[in-house]
């Protein structure tokens, strides 16, 4: 009778090793003089000066004043080196235990101090995401987020959703303004004063009826000497509304829990045998009362109507869009046929 295999130990991929340090060290190469953590602060500093692309086994050994080989003895692909170096910057200054706050403060402080390790390190938005952490300084970071949370009547499934969502939005907008500022920097941004002066004449309120007046204002986008504190401005609006969102979502958790303990008592039922229930959203309830019924009716009627109202102007505009195509080409075809009959002129005389 054939016996089962004995397990195996788990093995981790090597990088994944390398950044827990339970790694096996090399056993030849340069003795002292070169090291695993040189590597990674070397490619770092490279990343940090001219972009992830740059970086290479080659211009690391190079920069190392060694040969690419040796750096393979210790780092065995360019795809573990990469894993060290996001290791290696992305753990942000987390603030001290003792200071008390409610949950909104230490989510905001944790947001605020991945947005700070994107900023002193761009590149870092250029590394894929391939799964879930599981290098001890990411990990970290999601241990900060729950200890934030940690009094929250949230499910561990909720919790972790959080933390998408907010690693999303923190990793997005940090992408944009690394995007933005080099654009500025290159002379490359495609709107520039120069750019916006051109358009002011295009963006009509016949053709933008709402984008318009606040083009003519300026609102659209903030002088250059304003642009990060305006990126500042918009990450802590968009951070506040993601906040606001949860707690909505816990209000709303709280008061379904009420609800469903108080009809459980009333009806001599132990409300925590099924646990609180979701209370409908009230405008989606079909109201009883006939006024009531009638007012909810004619809104969706002219909600409707307004509907179709947009869909005609958007195709209106459309029309109006082609006619104008239509005409600049009939005048460009005019302008060619005409310039095509002087130059044939021109040749006759």
């Amino acid at each position: 009778m054939n016996q089962p295999a004995p397990p195996t130990d788990p093995e981790l991929p090597r990088g994944v090793a390398l950044a827990w340090g339970i790694a096996a060290h090399p056993q030849r190469g340069p003795k002292r003089e070169l090291s695993i953590e040189r590597i990674v602060e070397t490619a770092i500093e490279i990343a940090d000066a001219e972009g992830l692309a740059a970086v290479s086994m080659s211009k690391v050994a190079t920069a190392l004043g060694f040969t690419t080989m040796s750096l393979y003895r210790y780092v065995t692909s360019k795809d573990d080196l990469v894993l060290l170096m996001q290791e290696g910057a992305s753990l942000p200054v987390q603030p001290s235990e003792s200071i008390e706050r409610d949950w909104r403060a230490g989510v905001t402080a944790w947001a605020l101090g991945i947005r700070s390790t994107y900023r002193e390190h761009p590149w870092l938005v250029d590394i894929p995401v391939s799964g879930a952490p599981i290098t001890p300084n990411s990990l970290q970071i999601v241990d900060w987020f729950l200890h934030e949370v940690r009094e929250l009547p949230l499910s561990d499934g909720e919790k972790m959703s959080a933390l998408l969502l907010l690693t999303a939005y923190v990793r997005a907008t940090s992408a944009q303004e690394r995007d933005l500022s080099a654009a500025a920097a290159g002379g490359a941004d495609a709107s520039g004063s120069a750019a916006f002066a051109a358009l002011a004449e295009l963006v009509t309120p016949e053709r933008f009826p709402a984008l318009s007046p606040l083009f003519a204002a300026g609102g659209y986008v903030p002088p250059p000497e304003e642009s990060e504190e305006d990126a500042d401005t918009d990450f802590t609006f968009g951070l506040e509304r993601i906040l606001d969102g949860l707690q909505y979502h816990l209000d709303r958790t709280a008061e379904a829990a009420t609800a469903s303990g108080s009809a459980g008592a009333g009806a001599g039922v132990d409300a925590t045998a099924t646990g609180p229930q979701s209370e409908p959203d009230p405008m989606l309830v079909l109201p009883r009362e006939p006024k009531v019924r009638e007012a909810a009716k004619a809104r969706k009627e002219a909600e409707q109507k307004v509907r179709e109202a947009e869909k005609a102007l958007r195709e209106a505009r459309k029309r109006e869009r082609e006619a104008v195509k239509q005409a600049r080409e009939k005048e460009q075809h005019a302008r060619e046929k005409e310039q095509h009959a002087r130059e044939k002129a021109a040749r006759q005389s």
